[in-house]
């Protein structure tokens, strides 16, 4: 069986300014059941990661930048920045198709993503909720979301 590296897909998921360490945990365990490549965080918001019961730190590359603009600067080559924010120009994920090779980037619940990664993301997504969700649900969704429409799925 031959393997056509460019119909795979791969993806990563991370937190731009994590507001606490319970949101990463969470959502690094989500993101090893669903089958993240890598796991990533942007800025000094954050301490340990409590939740990580799975210790997906260390069945897959995390990855950790100071700023968004180095952040940015490590893209996988060939990969899709797609932001999660509630913002006007965002698309309904249930609409949305997910990009073979994508990350995907979310912000913390007290301020989402800033205007720089608002502004550089290939794709804004966000879902519809009657109140604002917990960073690691939004993230879980929007991985949970992938699966269920993805012929590539990991």
């Amino acid at each position: 069986m031959t393997t056509n590296n460019l119909e795979q897909g791969f993806f990563g998921i991370g937190i731009q300014n994590g507001k606490t360490p319970e949101n990463l945990g969470v959502l690094w365990r989500s993101a090893q059941n669903m089958g993240a490549s890598f796991i990533f965080t942007i800025g000094n918001r954050y301490a340990k990661q409590a939740c990580d019961t799975h210790k997906a730190v260390g069945a897959m590359p995390y990855f950790h930048y100071e700023t968004f603009e180095e952040f940015f600067k490590h893209l996988p080559k060939g990969a899709m920045l797609v932001g999660v924010e509630l913002a006007e120009s965002a698309v309904h994920l249930e609409t949305f198709k997910h990009p073979r090779r994508c990350v995907y980037l979310l912000g913390a619940e007290d301020h989402g993503l800033s205007n720089e990664a608002i502004e550089k993301s290939h794709h804004l997504v966000k879902f519809s909720s009657t109140l604002s969700l917990n960073v690691s649900v939004a993230g879980s969704i929007v991985m949970y979301d992938r699966g269920m429409k993805s012929e590539f799925s990991t």
